[in-house]
């Protein structure tokens, strides 16, 4: 018998102390954006401007956050990841205590712009910083495990926010969502300065074509534009805090737990296989919210929109990391937030001019539609990569012949 040696890749830790600091700054910011994104549109509201007023202030923050993410990248690349998600933390933060002086339409408009700013700057950095980070065969992992952390501050915010609307009133929940942002600040401190990113591609709509990246954009961009139609709209139409903190938690808290599984499984059997399964799951739950007289439905609905959203996110986002070199993470993460927050603003906007003349129900009726319509590509892609898409099982081990601490095996 002869003894040869058999390198095996020790797997790498997928958590550690710089992911930790980041995903607290990613909760801190969460906690920001999502106690006041059900709420501002109630604000103006309750301030006279019922019409256009909340969706308008919603779609500019959106819009907004889609201009800056355009210039994330490059300013990653200039600056480095520590002084520009510092900087999308103070443009998130201060601009809530603003809120605090004002019911003026068009001023509340601008604070949300400024706050669009500083979420855009917020998700780039992050999902691109976390890319970087990741064992490159357990980013889905990574990225799941990102979804929970981002998905945690919309199941605690998104109901709580309208739930203490009636308790503490408007202005105390400015305040604190001031103070989240604010607070992890100094978190900072553990992000690394630079990474990749240094010598990225930083054009974000340059050279897309061929590379895989616009199908699973476009058809999440249909999966978010009903995400912030139903946090926008849910709490007007159903007339009953109650019933929409209740179908707003069910949606936020099944979205991170699905974010995280489809992440996991995405890893074993290819992302693009489960994501006509997804888009299915979120068209059957926006069709909910068309029986928005029903309280039973629009819960069910909320629930199975929470599963179908979470996963999609994580599988289009997957999927374009798959298709991209390293030099292209923070194009990926800017272009894919460019579909998170263009759906969700655009939905905002047109939605609410949609509703004036047709109603509630048939507004969100084509909201369901316009989901399913993404199932066909994605079934598409499903197709064309099942019969050649090998995948390894989760945390198998893979020869090295580089690396020195290799564990060794006796073969014959």
């Amino acid at each position: 018998m002869t003894t040869c040696e058999v390198p095996v890749e020790r797997s790498a830790p997928l958590i550690g102390g710089q992911f930790v600091r980041l995903l607290g700054i990613v909760l801190g910011s969460g906690l920001s954006m999502y106690l006041l994104t059900s709420v501002i549109p109630l604000y103006l509201a309750a301030n006279g401007s019922a019409g256009l007023g909340p969706g308008l202030s919603t779609g500019a923050m959106m819009l907004s956050a889609v201009a800056v993410e355009l210039l994330v990248p490059r300013m990653l690349a200039r600056w480095g990841y520590r002084v520009v998600l510092g900087l999308g933390l103070v443009l998130m933060g201060v601009p809530a205590l603003a809120l605090l002086f004002t019911t003026s339409l068009p001023i509340v408009v601008l604070i949300s712009m400024v706050r669009g700013a500083g979420l855009a700057i917020n998700v780039v950095g992050a999902v691109a910083l976390i890319a970087d980070l990741a064992p490159p065969n357990r980013r889905g992992e990574a990225l799941g495990v990102y979804g929970l952390a981002n998905g945690l501050p919309a199941v605690i915010g998104l109901p709580l926010g309208v739930y203490l609307i009636d308790v503490i009133g408007f202005h105390a929940l400015f305040v604190i969502a001031a103070v989240m942002a604010l607070a992890v600040l100094g978190l900072m401190a553990g992000v690394p300065t630079r990474t990749s990113t240094e010598k990225a591609q930083v054009k974000v709509l340059h050279d897309l074509r061929g590379h895989g990246l616009l199908m699973p954009a476009f058809v999440f961009a249909g999966v978010t534009l009903a995400a912030g139609i139903s946090i926008t709209f849910l709490p007007l139409a159903a007339g009953n805090h109650s019933l929409a903190a209740t179908a707003l938690f069910l949606q936020a808290v099944t979205a991170p737990g699905a974010r995280w599984l489809a992440g996991r499984y995405g890893d074993r059997i290819g992302s693009a296989r489960l994501l006509p399964v997804a888009l299915l799951f979120a068209a059957l739950g926006a069709s909910g919210l068309v029986f928005v007289s029903s309280p039973a439905v629009v819960i069910a609905g909320a629930a199975l929109f929470g599963i179908g959203f979470g996963a999609a996110q994580n599988l289009t986002l997957t999927m374009m990391y798959e298709s991209a070199p390293t030099s292209r993470y923070g194009q990926v993460s800017a272009l894919w937030n460019l579909a998170y927050d263009g759906g969700w603003g655009i939905g905002a906007i047109a939605f609410g001019t949609v509703v004036a003349g047709t109603g509630y129900p048939t507004a969100f009726a084509l909201t369901a539609a316009i989901v399913a319509l993404g199932i066909i590509p994605a079934l598409k892609a499903s197709l064309r990569t099942g019969h050649r898409d090998v995948r390894i099982p989760l945390r198998t081990p893979e020869p090295s012949s580089l690396d020195p601490d290799s564990a060794t095996s006796t073969c014959p």
